[in-house]
């Protein structure tokens, strides 16, 4: 068993820049063996940068960098990897044409003496190693056609398991239900009594207090503490996130709030008896000028197939959708976008391009309404710019490239792609997942201005925590099944949690 007390890692004064803007300030921060260690900061703050670092995706950097107490200095993550550090990123990065199996053992396929792949030998080595994480699903399946839960279940595991001794973890737990959650903490914890190091980085607080054993603190780009996890609170540790009283933060995380009761105003979008296979079963529901309906339940619900069969993604195999009145016909996105709606998917990738600039993100929706010939940049910019200042998006700059920007600011991204001009019904898919309690306390602010705008709003949820600061009327959906509505009385985290 390691010493507890041995630093096996050490940073000492590390400083980044991108461009003109400071990421780390020279920051120490120290990971010792047989530990996990609980990251928290809202976005940009300089976790996600310390840890690209550590795993060598960034080599141009001030400072020094210790491993087993000797300097290091990676030039790529094949450097790390070499050295026993592997990471997961907020972000997937699966393979989704491949198989299952392949994700797994992605760059390191199994192969014979002659150097022929043992495909058989890697689909049950699969099995096996994602069933210590509860995951059932046909090594041979095509990852793509799997929901994002469980894609990254299997890319979790496949750091977990590959043997290395530092591992580092970027929000794993943004898309998993509770079970999950248990049982990825449950691997962890056996992966820590067996010597291996752990930085888990998360904007749940409750997760992170649950599982680490030391909490560090970032706030823009330094680091502000470090102490036990059995020693620290959710408020104490959201305070020194934010470095600001955190009362204005409370509807983000409050565990007992009061449901409006049902307004009279025009039904905007109206779903009746949608079926689509075992993910959808006779679902019916309606959303009013002026609401926020929270759709909750459990990652695999069906939560995220009836987001898609909303806004004309899938078609489902019965059930008929009205939008203001007018039945939807011909099926499909397009249909949808003419008829007044708008969706922001639960992956950023799916939605958005990273390599090109916030404005030209912000206006690919509507550039058939800026010009039918030729595109006209100086108005795509304008229109970005009110969308940057109005969504405080970070840096505020028009030709920042997408994927400088913080998760969180990617997201508000995707949101203004479709509110530069604004539809009738906004159909928001984890709309806060991988965001900080502050960027999650701004989106709400969002969502509020637009439904006093007269806006209908779905909110599409696996976390208890975004329904409840967002939604005015609540259902639950349980294996493709709408089980419960709340409306108009006192809900809870816990009540939501049980109904699901």
């Amino acid at each position: 068993m390691p010493d507890p007390n041995t630093p096996l890692l050490e940073l000492i004064g590390v400083s980044k820049s991108f461009g003109g803007v400071q990421a780390l300030r020279d920051v120490d921060f120290t990971l010792r063996a047989g530990e996990i260690h609980g990251l928290v900061g809202e976005n940009g703050a300089g976790k996600s940068t310390m840890m690209k670092i550590i795993a060598g995706v960034h080599a141009d950097y001030a400072g020094r960098f210790l491993l087993d107490g000797r300097a290091v200095h990676f030039r790529s993550a094949r450097d790390a990897h070499t050295a026993g550090i592997a990471m997961v990123h907020q972000e997937l990065s699966v393979a989704p044409d491949l198989s299952v199996a392949e994700n797994v053992f992605l760059g390191t396929q199994l192969t014979n003496r002659l150097g022929i792949v043992q495909w058989r030998r890697m689909a049950e080595e699969a099995r096996a190693q994602l069933a210590r994480l509860g995951v059932d699903v046909d090594p041979r399946q095509q990852m793509g056609a799997l929901p994002i839960g469980v894609q990254q279940l299997i890319e979790i595991s496949r750091v977990l398991f590959s043997g290395a001794r530092i591992i580092i973890l970027d929000e794993p737990t943004s898309a998993l239900s509770p079970p999950e959650i248990a049982r990825l903490f449950t691997a962890l914890r056996g992966l820590r009594a067996s010597g291996a190091s752990i930085v888990f980085i998360s904007h749940f607080i409750d997760d992170i207090l649950n599982v680490s054993d030391t909490v560090t603190v970032f706030r823009n780009g330094q680091k502000i503490m470090t102490a036990p996890a059995a020693t620290s609170t959710k408020n104490g540790l959201i305070q020194s996130m934010i470095g600001r009283g955190h009362a204005e933060l409370e509807d983000t995380y409050t565990s007992d709030i009061r449901l409006a009761p049902p307004i009279d105003r025009p039904v905007m979008l109206e779903a009746a008896n949608l079926r689509l296979g075992r993910s959808l079963r006779d679902v019916s529901l309606a959303v009013r000028a002026g609401e926020v309906l929270g759709i909750y339940g459990f990652m695999g619900c069906g939560q995220a197939e009836l987001a898609r069969v909303l806004f004309g993604k899938t078609k489902p195999e019965r059930g008929t959708i009205r939008v203001d009145g007018r039945r939807l016909r011909g099926g499909g996105t397009a249909s949808a976008r003419r008829a007044g709606m708008a969706f922001v998917p639960d992956s950023r990738r799916s939605m958005l391009f990273h390599q090109e600039p916030v404005y030209k993100n912000t206006s690919i929706s509507i550039l058939g309404r800026l010009s039918r010939l030729f595109l006209k940049p100086a108005q795509e910019r304008a229109l970005a710019a009110r969308q940057i200042e109005a969504l405080r998006i970070r840096p505020p700059r028009v030709d920042a490239l997408l994927g400088g920007l913080s998760g969180g600011n990617q997201q508000k991204v995707g949101l203004a792609k479709w509110l530069t001009y604004p539809p009738k019904v906004l159909v928001l898919c984890e709309p806060t997942r991988g965001m900080d309690v502050g960027a999650k306390d701004e989106v709400v602010k969002i969502v509020r201005g637009l439904k006093e705008k007269g806006l209908a709003i779905i909110i599409v949820s696996s976390e208890p925590e975004t329904v409840l600061s967002m939604a005015d009327r609540i259902v639950v959906l349980r294996k493709g099944e709408l089980v419960r509505e709340f409306c108009d009385e006192n809900v809870s985290k816990d009540r939501l949690l049980e109904a699901a």
